[in-house]
């Protein structure tokens, strides 16, 4: 079974935590002005609804960009340390919805 994290903090209103797995896909998002302050309670908040453990998880993937560099900074520490902690890879992936082609 594969269960996917992930985070997106490149937006300066609001956090995004997904979850997906081989059947659910599930959001928590917070529109805090200081939302990576609370980014460790919305990944709890998402495996706890979709009723998996942290150790279940085999793969985060943390949003590049474009973005604040402290929002990224702060979604890209948060991720490569659930990798290291839980052994699992971690992918960074770019936010295609805001990308400007010229």
């Amino acid at each position: 079974m594969k269960n996917t994290l992930i985070i997106d903090t490149t937006a300066q209103s609001e956090i995004i935590v997904e979850l997906k797995t081989d059947d659910k896909n599930l959001v928590e998002k917070s529109g805090q002005r200081f939302g990576s302050q609370v980014l460790l309670g919305l990944i709890d908040q998402v495996l706890r609804k979709a009723q998996i453990d942290k150790s279940d998880l085999t793969e985060v993937k943390v949003m590049t960009g474009p973005g604040s560099f402290t929002g990224i900074r702060v979604g890209v520490a948060v991720a490569n340390a659930l990798g290291y902690a839980l052994k699992i890879p971690v992918n960074g992936k770019i936010r295609e919805d805001q990308l400007i082609y010229s």
